[in-house]
């Protein structure tokens, strides 16, 4: 008895995802059917603002870009669920507390193993640049009594 009460319900469900799928199919039939084909050189050419092509535009970006963006949305992400807290966080009393202190503690420590792991590090490393001026500022120590001077 439960099925064919399930199975009712459902009967709308199943109405909206066929017309979804007859409306999909009639759009790209007729956009085959109707579109325009051409087949001139230029055709399969980037156009962008009529600036003639100077390169290939695809070139590999370095990979810290999308580690950069893969933990962006990943702590991005996050604020929905702190926010989601906070909006409720009088209704969730001390156990609420408890569990978004334990969240935020977790992204902490992912936020400082992924620093130590170097997955923030971009360009050259801060100690091998204050060592070099160092180094640049002990063998000459006139040249930081000249900066002075001029500051």
């Amino acid at each position: 008895m439960q099925e064919t009460e399930s199975l009712s319900s459902l009967w709308p469900l199943l109405v909206y995802a066929g017309g979804v799928v007859l409306l999909v199919t009639i759009m790209l039939t007729a956009s085959h059917f109707l579109g325009e084909r051409h087949k001139e050189t230029v055709t399969d050419r980037p156009y962008e603002s009529g600036i003639k092509v100077t390169g290939d535009a695809r070139f590999r970006f370095p990979v810290h870009f999308y580690i950069l963006a893969m933990l962006f949305v990943i702590f991005d992400l996050e604020v929905v669920f702190v926010v989601a807290w906070a909006i409720h966080a009088k209704a969730l009393g001390w156990a609420g507390y408890i569990a978004i202190s334990i969240f935020i503690g977790l992204l902490v420590a992912v936020l400082i193993y992924e620093w130590r792991m170097g997955a923030l590090d971009f360009g050259p490393s801060g100690k091998k640049i204050l060592k070099s001026y160092h180094e640049k500022f002990r063998s000459n120590p006139e040249v930081v009594a000249d900066s002075k001077v001029e500051n």
